[in-house]
């Protein structure tokens, strides 16, 4: 089964043993971070630095300025934290250690974009905007994105791309200091507060025969018992429908998922375009169509005829819930790709990798995605190559 390691430039730049590192470990490609978000990043290893803080959403190598002349927004060049061709240098120093390079780009998914430019965020029930989460429902936020995977997704030396946030961000996001976690929100709950109603998605919901100001009213009297009672558990498209009727849920349901099906063909056709045939796309990706987040909410059978393949987050016993939606769906050349975070210090859990592994692959997985060897500890990769090794030989 193919392996892949997530790695940041910062892991590979200025640290000569970093590609023997990872190619030691047995895997046989890197998913390289070309277009990323604001984050505070550990590199136990690296020679010159211990901790790397890229202070906005950014892409890591220089924006080609013909191609972005006259767009608004653009993307932003990063500082000195991937500064040049940071992508670029570190692409070749692991394709020369024999590992084949994708790219990781990150799309619906930037503070400094709603910060700069607050028209382009979601907008909830509330009145509250959320600046990291674009509206992928404006069509100026939607170009910009189409733009940004095509740019971000080809870059000198990758044979891929996974896209990463392709879809509907919301309510959920890991801000600084955060203090949202004194009421637990639910799956359900977590999607109401998810829905947007800027212009555009009011204008949305109208189309389809609702109220907007109906429509948020019924939001927020759907809320008022989980602020009360302080939280609630209930997940599933079901408990949506439950909270808010059936009918108004289905009006969010339309709107929200012909969105997103839109934004996900075009970017995919825009990556093809630019790269020519062989250029393998994935989306990280939830068969759940209505999540949102880094892993977006899909129709498994829809986005593998779209895309050729997914990424699924199956670390914690979720394998079988993100896998088995897929069964039957795309083709025998699909890429089912199960995502496990091999991070002890984040909840990982690299010593279970080979019955991880063994269970994925039951269901239906074709590859595997190990998150993130540029922050794991040398315990964790010594770990990962030992769980690699056993379930290759089935020990």
């Amino acid at each position: 089964m193919k392996a892949s390691v997530f790695l940041y430039p910062w892991d590979v730049v200025g640290d000569p043993d970093a590609p023997a590192r990872v190619a030691d470990l047995g895997v046989q490609q890197v998913t390289l971070a070309s277009a990323y978000h604001s984050t505070r990043a550990l590199t136990p290893r690296h020679p010159r630095h211990r901790v790397v803080t890229a202070e906005y959403a950014a892409v890591l190598y220089p924006p080609d300025s013909a191609r972005w002349a006259g767009h608004e927004p653009r993307p932003y060049p990063a500082g000195d934290w991937a500064p040049g061709d940071a992508y670029g240098e570190a692409a070749r120093a692991l394709s020369a250690a024999g590992l084949e390079v994708h790219s990781w780009v990150i799309l619906a998914h930037s503070s400094r974009l709603g910060a700069e430019h607050p028209a382009t965020s979601v907008v909830n029930a509330y009145g509250d905007r959320y600046p990291w989460a674009p509206c992928i429902a404006r069509p100026a936020v939607a170009a910009y994105l189409v733009e940004l995977a095509a740019e971000a997704a080809v870059r000198p030396g990758a044979r891929g791309v996974e896209l990463e946030s392709c879809g509907w961000y919301g309510f959920g996001h890991l801000h600084a200091h955060d203090k949202t976690a004194g009421i637990g929100l639910g799956d359900a709950a977590r999607y109401l507060m998810s829905l947007c109603f800027c212009t555009v998605c009011r204008e949305g919901y109208a189309g389809l025969g609702a109220s907007p100001d109906e429509l948020a009213a019924a939001v927020r009297r759907a809320l008022e018992p989980v602020w009360a009672t302080g939280g609630s558990a209930e997940a599933g498209r079901a408990a949506v429908e439950r909270l808010l009727g059936e009918d108004l849920a289905a009006v969010t349901f339309d709107w929200r998922f012909g969105v997103a099906r839109t934004l996900q063909e075009t970017v995919v056709a825009a990556v093809r375009a630019e790269a020519g045939p062989g250029f393998q796309v994935l989306l990280h990706a939830d068969p759940e169509p209505y999540r949102t987040g880094a892993n977006v909410g899909v129709e498994p059978a829809h986005i593998l005829g779209v895309a050729d393949g997914v990424v699924l987050p199956c670390a914690g016993g979720a394998a079988e819930a993100m896998l088995s939606p897929f069964a039957g769906h795309g083709t025998g050349s699909s890429v089912l790709a199960a995502n496990f975070n091999v991070v002890s210090g984040m909840g990982g859990n690299p010593a279970g990798l080979a019955e991880d592994v063994a269970r994925a692959r039951s269901l239906g997985a074709t590859e595997l995605r190990l998150y993130h060897a540029g922050l794991a500890s040398n315990a964790d990769l010594a770990a990962v190559a030992d769980g690699l090794r056993n379930s290759r030989t089935g020990g």
